[in-house]
């Protein structure tokens, strides 16, 4: 297990920036593959976009060209900067882990706990 912390989240306008952070504990961070997931009102939760131990990222279409996801192994936090916001990326924006590629991870694969969450709020 991992214990994740996300923060960053806001009301940003339409066409606005946020960055969102997730701080992680314990040493194997640097060994992990990690991701943001989001899951707005009524929907499913989804993975957003991931990042290798190698720096391999992957984003879902809907995000793509948008969001840029980086890792800080030296602080053990993940970044999530997003940019060109719309009111459809509107939600709970989650980070967690796993030990293979999360786009190829099962949910028994995660190492973390889905816990607050960071929500994100894109409205004029």
């Amino acid at each position: 297990q991992v214990q994740l912390v996300e923060s960053g989240g806001g009301l940003v306008q339409p066409g606005g920036s946020l960055r969102l952070s997730c701080a992680a504990s314990g040493s194997i961070f640097s060994i992990l593959s990690m991701g943001w997931y989001r899951q707005a009102p009524g929907k499913q939760r989804e993975l957003v976009a991931a990042v290798t131990t190698g720096g391999r990222t992957n984003y879902a279409d809907s995000v793509k060209g948008r969001f840029t996801i980086s890792r800080d192994n030296a602080k053990n936090t993940l970044y999530l900067q997003m940019s060109s916001l719309k009111p459809e990326d509107t939600a709970v924006y989650y980070c967690n882990a796993a030990q293979i590629p999360l786009f190829v991870a099962t949910q028994s694969e995660l190492l973390g706990s889905w816990g607050q969450g960071t929500q994100v709020t894109v409205s004029s």
